[in-house]
């Protein structure tokens, strides 16, 4: 379990966006209990009495706000180091910089972070035992691709680059297989390859990859074991369209959707998690092979035109970055890039706690401020309302809280 705060928790003076899209509540007061669930967020003239020896921090005005979801990290890889780039690290090592890029993502303002291939399962529960901090964890562990699609990294020889990232099904059964493996491993969901993509050598973002029974195969895998959700990599329309007729809960990057697929996904209620981190961070062409470059140039200008089109179509946005494509640590930076494309700053937020936690099947506890509510919180610097660029900078982020417990507060002065 995670650890609680063996004391309340008393948040003062605070501008208050709880997550909800609702508008802010000034001079507001949130209270937390020992426990580190919240028992009361809203106006502080109608707030309970201070409980003797809880900790109070005085947010001084500053905006307080739920802690952010990141739905689509990496954080088994380093930034511009994707499957395929790894090279030969001491086991070890990874495992330590691998808990650094956790600490950072954490430092940035995200609480919980959902790994879309090339995490064991194990760091969640380093995280839930305290054994390092971090966001919490939700794993796919590997990500479901078929041989020369986008999970394929390996050398003519078979030797694998990615270190296990992909599990390669070729057939229904396969697939079937593949998810059991996974699923085995300990993954939180199922993440299967519809697409090419942009790093991936063998292929194009416009290359269809699993079938539609193939993806439904998975579908009912995860159906069948606990219902567990199933994300879909989906850069090209058709493979965006294949995966939203086989049933998966998410399309991941999406930068190929038309008006047919944006009609398909809002009937279904299927989220979007369009990671334009990708597209507006994290090009550069000395330290890309050049097929990535030539393809992420190519792709750069009609992911911005139709994520454009699908966020005025009102369909259900969940923030995520795919840090490690981008950096790591600065991961609400893609907050900008949503307003950037047509959201407003509330809407934004909404993307990164209530929607993304929709998405993980966390709203129940996370996500929101409000009583009943895990109290993860982030307390920035400035109005992000009017400038959600302070979001995306990790120094503006001067307060992070999970479940009470104070992970990161400003520096005290002696």
């Amino acid at each position: 379990m995670f650890h609680s705060s063996t004391s309340g928790l008393r948040v003062e003076r605070a501008r208050l966006i709880d997550g909800t899209g609702a508008a802010p509540v000034d001079d507001a007061v949130l209270c937390v209990d020992e426990t580190g669930v919240i028992g009361y967020a809203g106006p502080g003239a109608g707030a309970p009495a201070a409980v003797p020896g809880e900790r109070v921090i005085d947010a001084g005005g500053r905006t307080v706000l739920p802690g952010f979801i990141d739905c689509h990290v990496h954080l088994g890889f380093a930034a511009g180091r994707p499957p395929g780039k790894r090279g030969e690290e001491d086991p070890v090592h990874l495992v330590f910089d691998t808990a650094a890029r956790l600490r950072m993502t954490l430092d940035a303002g995200v609480t919980t972070a959902r790994d879309l291939a090339g995490l064991p399962a194990g760091y969640r529960t380093a995280v839930e035992t305290g054994r390092i901090d971090g966001p919490r964890i939700h794993t796919a562990v590997r990500v479901i691709s078929h041989t020369g699609g986008h999970g394929d990294v390996r050398l003519p020889d078979g030797t694998d680059l990615s270190r296990g990232m992909a599990e390669f099904a070729d057939s229904v059964d396969e697939v079937r297989l593949g998810v059991r493996r996974v699923l085995r491993e300990g993954a939180d969901l199922i993440k299967v390859c519809a697409t090419g993509g942009m790093g991936s050598p063998y292929d194009q973002p416009d290359d269809e990859e699993l079938l539609e029974e193939e993806i439904r195969a998975a579908v009912d895998e995860a159906r069948r074991h606990g219902g567990k959700a199933v994300a879909a990599h989906a850069q090209g329309t058709a493979g965006i369209l294949t995966a939203l007729r086989a049933g998966v809960t998410s399309i991941e990057h999406g930068y190929g959707l038309d008006d047919r697929a944006c009609d398909l996904a809002g009937e279904k209620g299927v989220f979007v998690v369009p990671t334009l981190s990708t597209v507006y961070a994290g090009i550069d062409k000395d330290a890309m092979p050049d097929y990535h470059y030539q393809k992420k140039v190519r792709w750069s200008g009609i992911t911005k035109t139709n994520i454009a089109r699908a966020i005025e179509r009102g369909l259900r946005f969940a923030m995520g970055t795919d840090a490690a494509v981008g950096p790591h640590g600065r991961n609400l930076m893609e907050l900008s890039y949503l307003v950037d494309l047509g959201m407003t700053p509330m809407d934004a937020i909404v993307a990164g706690t209530r929607t993304a936690a929709e998405l993980l099947g966390v709203d129940d506890r996370l996500g929101t401020l409000a009583p009943g509510k895990v109290a993860d919180v982030v307390i920035c610097a400035g109005d992000p309302l009017t400038d959600i660029g302070v979001l995306g900078e990790p120094a503006d982020i001067h307060y992070v809280i999970q479940q009470g417990v104070v992970r990161k507060a400003p520096p005290t002065t002696s």
